[in-house]
């Protein structure tokens, strides 16, 4: 079976939806599938129209000029439909896979028409939710109901739905979707890329300046991912354990009001920033970090959609506290592979954390169960099967036979 990925980017570029998208096509492939990637115009330059990048195809489609919306988003999905056709008729596909934002799922609904293919929708969050979770967008506005609109018309006209976790499931199915049109595939991590957990880089702590007390978060700088509340923590943290020291290793829309409110905290000396860093220097970093913490804020995006990180870190062996939000009870027992705190709350966080550090004898079980849960539950070698049967019911209700021998992908 073949199966075209319609994607709003992919690698080169590091990102939680390019890696997500990296370890479906991966596991695919390991299956037997044959699998291929169309990108859209918001992927950026690329350096020729198809490329393979980790022995994975990607054809890609190019930029549209700059425009106001909605007359950009118009154009954007005019210009995608036409690519996603033209790779299809080079490529021949028995289904097309598309995944959000919605511009993605309207682009290959346009390109289905004259295709006659079965549609696969992947919903990851909701496009509206993660605009407010963004800061580009506000709850309740008309565009965030125009947006929410287009995404259930897309969910219908699409054959088959997928989420990510149950709480975008429940979601649909409170706007009419029926349940058994809905598969839920939920993130998950490459277990062949997590070994042994690397030891402290000592070099690294000392260039740093860190002492053997630290937590961190390894990220994206979001509001929505509630580092000023991990910020505002500290001074209650450190009064109860002075040496605890706290790493934000990333960047983004909030660095720099986060910097400036470290700097104004009376504890802005157990601080630091690392920066952006290299994909393949990210380990050192995750060694120096006795806890990783996810703080995020509640909202309707958070008590929705499941994030990648904690089970990365849960996959390297690394104990993780969290906010008591729906995203993160959908991977994180409480006492049992994690630590969930109330979300907004500067002191249930230090509390939390420091009663964690309280109890070290209990570490090893604990990233041991971790582990284990996300090598039995969210491994990708694993979790992709989820996809076969959707595939192939689909593809038989599709109105094209796929016995006819085809090209092979760098012919597209």
């Amino acid at each position: 079976m073949r199966i075209l990925h319609v994607l709003d980017h992919g690698l080169p570029l590091h990102s939680g939806y390019a890696f997500r998208t990296r370890a479906i096509l991966k596991a695919q492939a390991a299956r037997g599938i044959e699998v291929a990637a169309v990108t859209g115009p918001r992927h950026g330059a690329a350096e020729a129209e198809h490329e393979v990048v980790d022995g994975l195809h990607f054809f890609r489609t190019s930029a549209i000029a700059p425009a106001p919306t909605p007359l950009r988003e118009w154009r954007e999905v005019s210009r995608f439909a036409g690519r996603i056709k033209e790779v299809a008729e080079a490529w021949r596909p028995d289904v097309l896979h598309a995944h959000s934002p919605v511009l993605d799922a309207l682009a290959a609904l346009q390109a289905r028409r004259s295709l006659k293919l079965p549609l696969l929708y992947e919903i990851r969050a909701f496009w509206e939710d993660a605009a407010v979770g963004n800061g580009t967008g506000r709850e309740g506005s008309p565009r965030y109901r125009v947006t929410r609109a287009l995404e259930s018309w897309a969910v219908r006209q699409a054959d088959a739905v997928a989420v990510i976790c149950d709480g975008l499931r429940r979601d649909l199915i409170a706007r009419g979707i029926p349940d058994e049109k809905i598969l839920v595939s939920p993130n998950g991590v490459d277990m062949t890329l997590f070994g042994a957990p690397a030891p402290r880089d000592a070099a690294l702590a000392a260039e740093i300046g860190l002492g053997e007390e630290t937590i961190g978060f390894i990220g994206s700088f979001y509001d929505y991912e509630g580092l000023d509340v991990l910020i505002a923590a500290m001074p209650a943290l450190v009064a109860k354990r002075p040496r605890m020291q706290l790493l934000l290793v990333g960047g983004g829309p909030a660095e720099d009001a986060l910097r400036a409110q470290a700097a104004a905290s009376p504890v802005a000396d157990h601080i630091r920033f690392a920066g952006r860093v290299p994909h393949d220097a990210v380990e050192r970093y995750y060694s120096l970090i006795d806890v990783l913490v996810y703080p995020r804020k509640a909202m309707r995006l958070t008590e929705l959609v499941t994030p990648l990180k904690p089970l990365e870190a849960m996959a390297q062996g690394r104990l993780v506290a969290a906010s008591n939000v729906g995203g993160h009870r959908e991977l994180i027992g409480d006492g049992e592979t994690g630590t969930l705190f109330a979300p907004d709350d500067p002191h249930a966080l230090a509390d939390s954390v420091a009663a964690l550090f309280n109890d070290r004898a209990e570490w090893e079980a604990r990233r041991a169960r971790a582990r284990a849960f996300v090598e039995a539950e969210r491994d990708w070698a694993r979790n992709v099967a989820r996809y076969d049967s959707v595939y192939q019911i689909i593809a038989q209700g599709g109105a094209r036979a796929s016995t006819r021998s085809r090209p092979s992908p760098v012919q597209a």
